[in-house]
């Protein structure tokens, strides 16, 4: 049974969250500066259990941050910097608050490690604890990073389509029983805001998918009904995910987002009822 008492209670942490509120900077490394949120919370309030919905079923559902502003000092007192790929697990209980985790990553910028190898341990030990599940730590030297990719597939932003509503609206998709097809559709156009502070987030989103064809333009104008909507990233594809699952019924599909970087972080849900592995491409505004 869903607890609604401990949705509330949840909700009411988030409130009080980092996010939103001002904050000291800490420049030495100080693990408890992350702050976990349950990802139970908007299904719980929807009377939904997450841990069946279709992309619970295997593993291959991720989180993956991008951290642009990685530094900390070598026993010389000499910075290093580097670019981060965390993959968080979307089986774990908690999602770490994206401003605490700035916090906590620029409280290396002063803090003295003997090698990569052990601020790559001590990240890991510190994100798994704070997610409740594993997490991987890969780092990059600048010059190493890839050239900007782009989603495989047909971009639907062309669509010539009316729009006139911005809230999320499910029933506005639709797809030709009669058509079966496979392929991947992709946007540059999704938005949505912060639940707590209302600041914007954009994202390019792929949607790749076996079954009946789905309306182009009734994607698009799905997508844009995001424009005003208040969720953290992950939630958004998730209720993404579900809605066409539901209202188009695929017989496989897959949601990735790709969000531009705030505050140094760029936050990528992965979500798919097939399992695979999540490639972390670059796109062109990451």
């Amino acid at each position: 049974m869903i607890d609604k008492e401990q949705a509330s209670k949840e909700q009411d942490k988030l409130e009080s969250s980092p996010l939103g509120n001002h904050t000291a900077y800490v420049n030495k490394y100080d693990a408890s500066l992350l702050y976990p949120i349950e990802r139970n919370i908007n299904w719980q309030k929807r009377s939904v259990d997450r841990a069946q919905l279709p992309f619970m079923l295997h593993s291959g559902a991720v989180d993956i941050w991008n951290g642009y502003e990685i530094s900390w000092l070598d026993t010389k007192g000499k910075p290093i910097v580097r670019v981060a790929q965390f993959t968080f697990s979307a089986h774990s209980e908690y999602i770490v608050e994206s401003k605490s985790f700035k916090l906590y990553l620029n409280s290396y910028n002063l803090s003295e490690f003997s090698s990569q190898g052990d601020v790559i341990t001590q990240m890991q030990q510190d994100l798994s604890a704070a997610s409740g599940a594993a997490v991987t730590v890969i780092f990059h030297h600048l010059d190493e990073l890839p050239a900007p990719e782009q989603f495989s597939g047909r971009c639907i932003d062309d669509c010539d389509v009316q729009i006139s509503q911005y809230s999320p609206n499910a029933k506005l998709l639709s797809a030709d029983a009669s058509s079966e097809v496979q392929e991947q559709l992709y946007s540059h156009i999704l938005k949505s805001n912060c639940p707590v502070t209302g600041q914007p987030d954009w994202a390019s989103i792929s949607i790749d998918y076996k079954g009946p064809k789905i309306s182009e333009s009734s994607l698009l104008c799905y997508l844009v009904s995001y424009r005003e909507h208040g969720d953290f990233h992950e939630q958004c594809v998730e209720n993404i995910f579900m809605d066409i699952w539901q209202q188009c019924k695929p017989a496989q599909l897959t949601v990735y987002a790709r969000y531009i970087r705030r505050g140094g972080l760029d936050i990528n849900p992965f979500r798919s009822s097939v399992s695979g592995v999540a490639k972390n491409i670059r796109l062109s505004r990451q």
